[in-house]
């Protein structure tokens, strides 16, 4: 089981690294390297706590060993946490600068927000 987990995580890395290392990658090519990694993201974190939760594998390490997933998870967890907030800062602005730039477009045409027809 870990052996078949451990390649599993090995051909994602490198999918990542490869994405990583592309030059001139479009919009979407981009967006898609994004999901590739956060789904690589989510799979990692869906296994640590099968392993969190398991009380048969997390009697197998040392007080000293889990101290240190820990603080090392803790310390990732932080910094993405961090990052999360600025970039969600960054799309509610966003987001509120489009939804202004429509508002003030129906007004020019002088139609409401259930008045507008997407095809």
């Amino acid at each position: 089981m870990s052996e078949g987990w451990i390649q599993a995580s090995e051909r994602a890395l490198e999918q990542i690294r490869r994405f990583l290392e592309r030059k001139d990658m479009d919009r979407l090519e981009i967006v898609q390297s994004m999901r590739f990694i956060l789904l690589s993201l989510h799979r990692s974190l869906l296994g640590w706590m099968n392993w969190v939760n398991n009380p048969d594998i997390m009697v197998a390490f040392s007080k000293e060993e889990l101290a240190e997933m820990n603080r090392r998870l803790g310390e990732f967890v932080q910094e993405f946490i961090k990052y999360d907030i600025e970039v969600t800062k960054q799309g509610a602005r966003k987001g509120s600068a489009a939804l202004e730039a429509r508002r003030e477009a129906e007004e020019r045409t002088g139609r409401g927000a259930g008045e507008t027809f997407y095809i």
